[in-house]
């Protein structure tokens, strides 16, 4: 019976520890296209992201970014400040700016690949744009993260 009893207890945990792990795959095209707008996640679950720009332009031409920001962030207004980090490969360093992002990949020219992991915060929706001057007109969308 105890042997019964662990077994299903084993079988359980195994489980919860397996649906707490999520893998999202987001592609970004010359065409300035995220080939997903939404994707969902649970807070707490460890989000693994796989970006990859399947385009075939350099970075500096046409690079790609998924940068995930906090409920309520401005985007046009933090899209500016991004263009002004050229430098930093359009990821804003001032205090403010940081406080918003909640992850982000590397940007990216035609056929690299990033893959980042994180936990994914509080319910709520997350925007997520590219962050290169001009492109997070078009490529955005949103996490959202429900309460568990």
């Amino acid at each position: 019976m105890k042997k019964i009893i662990f077994s299903m207890l084993s079988a359980a945990i195994c489980q919860f520890a397996t649906a707490a792990d999520v893998t999202v795959e987001i592609t970004g095209n010359d065409q300035m296209q995220f080939n997903i707008k939404a994707f969902e996640v649970t807070e707490g679950d460890k989000v693994k992201i796989s970006f990859k720009h399947i385009g075939q332009l350099p970075v500096v031409a046409m690079g790609h970014n998924v940068v995930i920001v906090k409920p309520g962030t401005e985007l046009p207004m933090f899209s500016m400040k991004c263009g002004t980090a050229k430098d930093n490969s359009y990821i804003p360093e001032d205090a403010e700016s940081k406080a918003l992002i909640v992850a982000h990949t590397k940007l990216l020219g035609g056929g690299e690949s990033d893959t980042i992991t994180f936990t994914a915060p509080a319910a709520g929706e997350y925007p997520y744009l590219c962050s290169f001057p001009g492109h997070f007109a078009i490529m955005q969308g949103v996490m959202t993260v429900k309460a568990k």
